[in-house]
């Protein structure tokens, strides 16, 4: 029977992000963008336990006020990190402004909610080329088993510590790095709404997560809505497709 042992795995993690570091930046920093969430927290943890405090920097990027930002802040002082703030309102509305006066119709709410997370992976790559930087992404299983991350957003980074852990795995790890319970067990918001992830999803992480990890799910309504949920956003975790064509390639390909 399956059994998570969070702190085997913790040290697992730390040793393979020190591992990637190795041999794709000996001297480079983890950036991390910091939401305030458990994932950019267990992930920033992660990062100064495997490189060093000095070796990982936050960005905080907040929509005009952010009501959770003290959250964020928390995290950065509670990893004495260090760390930048950026606004990303103005940008955010200036693409909006564009869109609207070039484009022949209304922009799509989904372009609306879509928008803010690509602008700040945006800034987290801008801050990492210039901080000799390697972004971590800070996705989880459970969110990219569904789609609820957006492509070359939140979904994007260099190295990804969390990507093949459910939200309880995750929460697991962050206690055992003795986060802030605060941090580790705050509610997920899109950002956007009074509406939180689950209530965007219609169904909870921990039904998610248990049939992620076990194949059972009590309710066949709520199996259907994830399995479509998979089907439908399963290329977001995929290369880009190419065309076979298939040329001779005499260069040699280092590994």
């Amino acid at each position: 029977m399956y059994q998570f042992d969070a702190k085997k795995t913790k040290d697992e993690i730390v040793l393979w992000i020190k591992d990637f570091f190795h041999k794709n930046g000996p001297d480079c920093n983890a950036v991390v963008a910091i939401s305030g969430g458990k994932d950019s927290s267990v992930t920033a943890t992660l990062c100064a336990e495997a490189l060093g405090k000095d070796r990982v920097y936050g960005v905080l990027m907040p929509c005009g006020v952010q009501h959770d930002m003290d959250m964020s802040l928390m995290l950065v002082k509670h990893l004495d990190i260090p760390y930048t703030i950026i606004n990303i309102k103005e940008p955010v509305e200036a693409i909006t402004k564009e869109l609207e006066a070039n484009l022949p119709g209304e922009i799509s709410s989904q372009t609306k909610i879509n928008l803010p997370a690509r602008v700040r992976m945006t800034i987290t790559y801008a801050v990492s080329q210039s901080m000799n930087g390697r972004v971590a992404n800070t996705s989880n299983l459970s969110e990219d088993w569904v789609g609820y991350a957006t492509r070359y957003g939140d979904a994007a980074g260099d190295f990804s510590p969390l990507s093949k852990l459910t939200v309880r795995e995750v929460k697991a790890i962050g206690r055992e790095l003795g986060l802030p319970v605060e941090l580790v067990e705050k509610v997920p918001i899109d950002g956007l709404t009074d509406l939180t992830d689950e209530d965007n999803l219609g169904f909870t992480y921990e039904v998610l997560d248990k049939y992620i990890r076990t194949g059972i799910c009590e309710s066949s309504e709520t199996k259907i809505k994830i399995d479509n949920k998979r089907r439908w956003n399963k290329f977001k975790l995929e290369l880009m497709p190419c065309f076979p064509y298939d040329g001779p390639i005499k260069a040699q390909d280092t590994e």
